[in-house]
């Protein structure tokens, strides 16, 4: 009798065929052995793998696929899968109007048990060539992926036990700088632009202790927290909003309406991280429920 994972595979690797996909993505900790992915995937379509920072990847996986690191937190299938393609997007290995068909499950269970089909251009609403090369030219990958995953652990996992919400704001730090005021004495200011890196993972506590703080982190495009509990002046109108977005939500939109900025935001109340560019929605990772 085939194994479950075995049969998910093959149901997988048929649908990325006969829809002609782009990639096909898949989730580590539910399917370690991706020989026979590798042996059947074409050479036309993307091979990632998904795979949390603290899990190992073999050097055969590293050579054969594209390794997208998630962060070492409880998420959702579809909230893993979103981190994964969000960060694709980024680093340029998926693009507009992509299909992907992604391979997930739950960890414990051991096993692959769902299977999504994902259109790049309508699941990441705002997604064109222009937000792409914003993001490329105004801030690094590794510094957008680094504060992806802060953001996704601090949603999770809260600070001593409690929920926190902040907003980290990236690129374009001087007209940002412009456009918003201090709340609090800045506390990054006096230290070198190595120590103060959000590449240095040194600096993660520190950055979790001052989520506390009101107002935004400022970031610049090669990863420098240039303060934090910064109040950002720029508005828009609530009424174009979605229901249930809150202030925060409201000020990264509209700080990233004005600059070339990219806005991550931690919900306070829903512990969703939220991705916002040129003032609209990019992506929202859910919470998964307790």
């Amino acid at each position: 009798m085939k194994s479950i994972n075995k049969i998910m595979i093959e149901h997988a690797l048929k649908i990325a065929h006969e829809i002609k996909a782009n990639a096909l993505l898949v989730s580590v900790d539910v399917i370690s052995d991706t020989s026979l992915i590798t042996d059947e995937i074409k050479k036309d379509m993307a091979f990632i793998i998904v795979s949390r920072e603290d899990e190992v990847v073999s050097e055969d996986m590293k050579k054969n696929a594209h390794i997208l690191l998630i962060p070492n937190v409880n998420l959702t299938r579809v909230g893993k899968i979103k981190i994964a393609i969000a960060k694709g997007i980024v680093l340029g290995i998926l693009k507009r109007g992509d299909k992907v068909v992604c391979l997930s499950g739950v960890p414990r269970f051991g096993y692959a048990d769902s299977i999504f089909v994902i259109d790049v251009g309508r699941e990441f609403e705002i997604l064109t060539s222009d937000f792409i090369n914003d993001v490329i030219e105004n801030v690094r990958p590794e510094v957008f992926n680094a504060v992806l995953n802060i953001a996704c652990e601090l949603a999770a996992q809260g600070r001593e036990g409690k929920k926190t919400g902040t907003i980290f704001v990236l690129g374009d730090d001087e007209k940002v700088m412009q456009l918003s005021r201090q709340m609090i004495i800045n506390p990054f200011s006096g230290y070198s632009e190595e120590q103060r890196n959000i590449l240095n993972p040194e600096l993660e506590e520190t950055i979790k202790e001052f989520s506390a703080i009101d107002g935004a982190f400022i970031i610049n495009e090669n990863g420098m927290l240039v303060t934090a509990g910064r109040h950002l002046s720029a508005a828009l109108d609530s009424k174009d909003f979605p229901p249930g977005l809150g202030s925060r939500h409201i000020a990264a939109a509209g700080i990233t309406s004005v600059t070339k900025a990219v806005a991550i935001v931690i919900s306070e109340s829903s512990g969703n991280v939220t991705v916002f560019k040129n003032g609209k929605l990019f992506v929202t990772i859910e919470k998964p429920v307790e």
